[in-house]
């Protein structure tokens, strides 16, 4: 297999964002914005979580959480094929709403690799309707597919908790945290975060890849990619993207997007203004 070969095709449904993949290149450690939904199409995959090391082989579905720092890697030389599809946290918590009735929800994925034929099918036919879209269904077609996969994860793959609110006060990690993506643009330093945080930068450096998985720079790192990415797909030129986003250059951008998603800004672009 190619080492690289990973496309973003068009989702026709708001809030989704689908990705297929045939390579033997390996991911490092990052996370995703989005709950993540997937099924191994060949080959054999191993990813390392805050769960664990697993391991996923053909017609297994693969999930993850929104923040959730994980790697990927093939099984073997022949690396592995995977789609997925990605969606917003708003339309599951939608859907938990819906199903139980509750104010407001915190939801996981509790799995991130599981053996489920009906799972398959249903995630089968939501990227069949969403993305594979000849002959065009209509929404409605669309609607009840993207209902039916996220109640079924609701029911059977997650965790669900009702919560009054989200006015809990933010501990020292997680202000530095909150720093960095309110603008991870700006040139932070250790002693920037540390001294909002409250502590030393020995203190902030091993807290925060306690909490996170990632240390503040890798994770700056990831955060302006996902900057990038948002800004792209509202139409900014790539060159504009990355001065925005905090790059020395479109191809310090480049570098960081290809080693984080597989794909350059520019094939991005492309499957997101189609």
């Amino acid at each position: 297999m190619s080492r690289g070969r990973v496309h973003m095709p068009r989702c026709a449904i708001g809030g989704v964002e689908a990705t297929v993949a045939e390579t033997a290149h390996s991911f490092p450690r990052h996370s995703h914005d989005r709950f993540g939904v997937g099924v191994i199409v060949a080959g054999g995959h191993r990813s390392s979580s805050g769960r664990g090391v697993v391991e996923a082989r053909a017609s297994d579905a693969i999930m993850v959480n929104p923040g959730e720092v994980h790697d990927g890697s093939p099984l073997d030389e022949r690396g592995r094929a995977w789609r997925m599809l990605y969606f917003e946290p708003a339309m599951l918590t939608d859907v938990a709403i819906e199903l139980s009735g509750a104010a407001t929800h915190e939801i996981e994925l509790t799995q991130p690799v599981v053996h489920d034929p009906l799972l398959k099918r249903l995630f089968d036919r939501m990227f069949a309707v969403s993305v594979e879209t000849q002959p065009v269904p209509d929404d409605l077609v669309r609607e009840e597919a993207t209902l039916e996969l996220l109640g079924y994860l609701i029911r059977t793959h997650a965790t669900t908790h009702a919560h009054p609110g989200y006015a809990q006060s933010l501990g020292p990690i997680a202000r530095a945290r909150a720093r960095i993506d309110d603008d991870p643009s700006s040139p932070h330093t250790l002693a920037d975060l540390a001294a909002d945080a409250g502590m030393s930068r020995f203190q902030l450096l091993r807290g925060f890849a306690y909490e996170t998985g990632l240390p503040p720079h890798a994770y700056r790192m990831q955060r302006r990619v996902m900057l990038a990415r948002q800004l792209i797909a509202r139409g900014a030129t790539l060159a504009d993207a990355a001065t925005a986003a905090g790059y020395a250059d479109q191809s310090h951008m480049t570098r960081a997007f290809v080693r984080l998603l597989g794909i350059t800004p520019a094939t991005y672009a492309l499957a997101t203004r189609r």
